[in-house]
């Protein structure tokens, strides 16, 4: 397990996920918003008449059922509203990625 930085909104939360998806994090993220919110019907709760609605817990919630349903990936700490210049030290290295 590796930590990662993702957002969905203002706050920036570190999880830790499995190797590969730390790895490869915008691979993955861009597989769950391009392909599989948009055709999975397993997503259908997150299409709404204006658009998708999703966040970065949904995108835990896929990881943990569909993709590494034996590896949990898990909260470890909401970093608040902050900026990417002002992220602790001990989370500096950690791959990044914006929904």
């Amino acid at each position: 397990m590796k930590n990662v930085i993702i957002s969905a909104d203002c706050d920036k939360k570190v999880f830790a996920v499995p190797d590969p998806v730390a790895d490869s994090l915008s691979d993955y993220c861009t597989e769950f918003c391009d392909k599989w919110l948009q055709s999975n019907p397993d997503a259908k709760k997150h299409r709404k008449a204006f658009g998708i609605l999703y966040n970065e817990d949904d995108f835990i919630e896929y990881l943990n059922t569909w993709i590494f349903p034996d590896i949990k990936s898990v909260l470890i700490k909401n970093l608040g509203n902050i900026n990417y210049n002002n992220i602790p030290a001990e989370y500096s290295d950690c791959p990044r990625f914006n929904f």
